[in-house]
């Protein structure tokens, strides 16, 4: 067994309502930001067809999110070829060197993934 990892909680609001939620020690303003970016989903559904139920604007935003998600692993996919056509034909573009590139574009896989 390994080390056990510290527990938090966070108290999220999302659509008016309080929720509190275990996360990892240190990651209290992630959660925090990601229950924001998901109370303003779900503010932009209950703006256009009104209080359809908690749970029915919880499943709408969460399938905006998911649609999000998708969009932008598609975009890192496309980026992720170009940048492999690159280093095979040897380019650089623009003076950035692709090792760079790849890095940053490494790094925000990263991200996406673990999101």
């Amino acid at each position: 067994m390994g080390p056990r990892k510290s527990v938090a909680q966070v108290t999220v609001t999302v659509n008016g309502r309080n929720y509190s939620v275990g996360c990892g020690d240190g990651e209290e303003d992630h959660v925090r930001s990601l229950a924001e970016y998901l109370d303003s989903r779900v503010g932009e559904i209950a703006s256009s067809v009104g209080q359809v139920g908690e749970a029915r604007l919880l499943l709408l935003a969460s399938l905006m999110v998911a649609d999000d998600l998708a969009g932008a692993i598609d975009d890192l996919d496309t980026v992720r070829a170009e940048v492999a056509k690159l280093r095979e034909a040897g380019l650089e573009s623009d003076g950035v060197r692709l090792d760079e590139l790849a890095r940053r574009l490494e790094d925000i896989a990263g991200r996406l993934e673990s999101a």
